[in-house]
């Protein structure tokens, strides 16, 4: 049997992969579609925004990776804790 595979799981499960500190989802709108790109830190002292969203995996993406490079300037955080390959 062939199971479809869902190419938004995918971007999700690439994601999660590579920004392991967060947790990545998408976000529900009121009529039950999927809706914004949304990424939570783990840990609140690895990064510097708590929660990122955004309208689409790309633009996460690239939120995610101004993250990192804030995080790794900022003394307080720990940017180590992340991951990206």
């Amino acid at each position: 049997m062939n199971t479809p595979v869902n190419p938004t799981d995918q971007v999700l499960a690439r994601l999660r992969e590579e920004f392991q500190g967060h947790r990545i989802w998408r976000a529900t709108c009121p009529d039950g579609k999927l809706g914004a790109w949304v990424a939570t830190l783990h840990d609140l002292k690895a990064g510097v925004e708590a929660t990122v969203v955004r309208n689409n995996a790309q633009e996460l993406h690239e939120a995610l990776t101004v993250e990192l490079n804030r995080a790794s300037i900022n003394p307080e955080s720990n940017p180590t804790k992340w991951v990206r390959w």
